[in-house]
């Protein structure tokens, strides 16, 4: 697997990352970047793990929080403290989340009111307009999967 990870890492030099994840035991994976990043995921009984639900819904904050940094430090400055909490129950039945709730805690207490009501109007078409994973999953999207086995 070495060569490979080394192949993919030097073909996504200019363009966007590959991903992939590496079976390290049962349940247990390990997921990868070619930008040199890793995350490891597993079941929920398994220490020092996400599980794939819990990196949707964190990848679903993070992206919120993205899609609001421009606006929020134009206006609060480049050191405002933002914490995004994210939950949602898993539907097992169906295997799905049917509702994700996120909450954005932060500091406007130096704003008035009408300033801060303008500051979250604008943050929130921010998210809105650019926060991929979340419009994605408002949108649903087209999963394709296939294999490449050896016979």
């Amino acid at each position: 697997m070495t060569e490979q990870t080394s192949a993919q890492a030097s073909t996504t030099a200019s363009g966007p990352a590959q991903l992939w994840v590496e079976r390290t035991g049962t349940r247990r994976y390990t997921g990868r970047s070619s930008r040199g990043a890793e995350v490891l995921v597993g079941s929920e009984g398994v220490e020092g793990v996400f599980t794939p639900g819990e990196l949707l819904k964190i990848a679903l904050a993070a992206c919120t929080g993205m899609s609001s940094d421009f606006p929020l430090s134009n206006r609060l400055g480049e050191n405002y403290d933002v914490t995004i909490r994210v939950s949602g129950a898993a539907d097992r039945e169906n295997e799905v989340y049917p509702e994700l709730d996120e909450v954005v805690e932060l500091d406007l207490s130096e704003l008035d009111d009408a300033a801060r009501e303008r500051l979250l109007v604008t943050v929130q078409r921010a998210i809105d307009k650019v926060c991929t994973v979340g419009r994605t999953l408002k949108a649903g999207s087209k999963v394709n999967l296939s294999f490449e086995v050896e016979a």
